[in-house]
């Protein structure tokens, strides 16, 4: 079987298991649309750049929560089932690309309940859209990594906090900055650099990720 085949009959087991229990996508949209209702209650009306930054923090920890049971709801037999129809990378793939899927879902609607119960107050809401898509699967596969990494550590979360951190702060920085460009209306062309930044994140992470999965597998 090719490694597209692989990874797409993955993914397809990944939307289907969801789809059976549900109990994840629910709680995640929970801990979303409640947050942002907290967020209101507590502060009634912000200003743009404490817009921005509550909506990532809501999005980060949103992620966390989505992305950490990736391979932590994998059992052992399970694991080993894996192991002897598929390659490794093809599951770190399908892993990825799940996660992905979740998260653009995730934001979609986070950016849409952020946007009705706050005032919107984009300039270029089109570039911020962009971003916060970018955004999401930076968080999706930088976390999709670390979790498998965690995981055969024996699912250490501080481990994940401690490999997480170096990554996710400057990504959330970049991101910051960013969307703070689009809030401004400011010429898409100032933050080309950022956006060309974001995408190198996410082919050097799937990159790293397909190197170093193969090895952890074995064991």
């Amino acid at each position: 079987m090719s490694l597209l085949k692989e990874v797409t009959s993955l993914i397809r087991k990944e939307i289907l298991l969801e789809w059976r229990f549900k109990y994840a996508i629910n709680g995640i949209l929970l801990y979303v649309v409640s947050t942002v209702f907290v967020c209101y209650q507590a502060f009634k009306s912000v200003d743009p750049t404490t817009w921005n930054a509550l909506f990532w923090i809501i999005l980060l920890f949103a992620s966390v929560n989505a992305i950490n049971k990736s391979f932590v709801q994998e059992s052992r037999s399970r694991q080993l089932y894996y192991y002897t129809i598929s390659s490794a990378k093809a599951v770190i793939l399908s892993k990825i690309g799940y996660n992905i899927l979740v998260m653009l879902l995730l934001s979609a609607i986070a950016y849409l309940v952020y946007s009705i119960i706050f005032r919107n107050p984009l300039g270029d809401p089109v570039l911020y859209f962009l971003v916060v898509i970018l955004g999401s699967m930076s968080f999706a596969s930088v976390f999709t990594m670390v979790s498998g990494i965690s995981a055969k550590a024996g699912n250490n979360s501080t481990l994940m906090a401690i490999l997480s951190f170096p990554i996710v702060i400057p990504l959330l920085l970049i991101l910051i900055k960013v969307s703070k460009n689009a809030m401004d209306g400011l010429d898409r062309s100032v933050s080309t650099d950022e956006l060309v930044v974001l995408l190198a994140i996410n082919i050097i992470t799937v990159a790293i990720s397909l190197l170093l999965f193969p090895y952890l597998w074995r064991d």
